[in-house]
C-alpha cells in the first residue's frame, strides 16, 4: 500500500511544483520513486550519476543527430535503462560492513531525470526532484501515523 501512496503523492506533488514554481521534478513519477528509496543513499547517488552520464551522452549525440522532443525522451530513457542495467552487473561493494549493490532506482528514472535536465537545467531538475521526494516522504510518514517505513 505504501508504494501506491508514494507514487500517487509524488505525482500530485510533482504536478503542484510544476504549476507553482514552474519546474518539473524530473518527470511525474520521479519524486515518488525517490521518496520510497531515500533510505538507500547509494541508490539515489547512483541514479543521479547515471542521469548525468545520459545527459552528457545526449549532449555529445546532439552534435551528430537531431535530438529534441520525443526522440530526446526515448533516447534518454533507453540510455538510462541500458546504463542502469550495465551498472547492475558490477559486483557489489562492501562499505562499513554493508553490502552495496550497483542498482539504480527504477528502469526509467535516470532517463527521465536526464531528459528534464536537458530541458530545464541540471541543478533545477535534480534539486526539484530531491525536494519533491523529501516532501513526499514526509507526507507518507505523516499519513502513516509517524511510522517510518522501509521499502525494499
Amino acid at each position: 500500500m505504501v508504494i501506491i501512496e508514494g507514487i500517487g503523492l509524488g505525482m500530485l506533488l510533482s504536478f503542484f511544483m510544476t504549476e507553482t514554481i514552474g519546474l518539473a521534478a524530473g518527470g511525474i513519477v520521479v519524486p515518488g520513486y525517490l521518496a520510497l528509496n531515500l533510505h538507500h543513499p547509494f541508490k539515489i547517488i547512483l541514479t543521479f550519476f547515471i542521469a548525468l552520464l545520459v545527459y552528457f551522452i545526449n549532449l555529445i549525440l546532439s552534435k551528430y543527430v537531431i535530438l529534441y522532443g520525443r526522440r530526446l525522451l526515448l533516447i534518454s530513457v533507453i540510455l538510462g535503462y541500458l546504463l542502469g542495467y550495465l551498472f547492475k552487473l558490477f559486483p557489489p561493494i562492501i562499505y562499513h560492513q554493508q553490502l552495496l549493490s550497483w542498482e539504480v532506482i527504477g528502469y526509467v528514472i535516470p532517463g527521465l531525470l536526464a531528459y528534464w535536465a536537458r530541458r530545464q537545467g541540471i541543478i533545477e531538475t535534480f534539486s526539484t526532484a530531491l525536494v519533491g521526494s523529501v516532501i513526499t516522504r514526509l507526507i507518507l510518514i505523516l499519513i502513516n501515523g509517524g511510522k517510518v517505513f522501509i521499502f525494499k
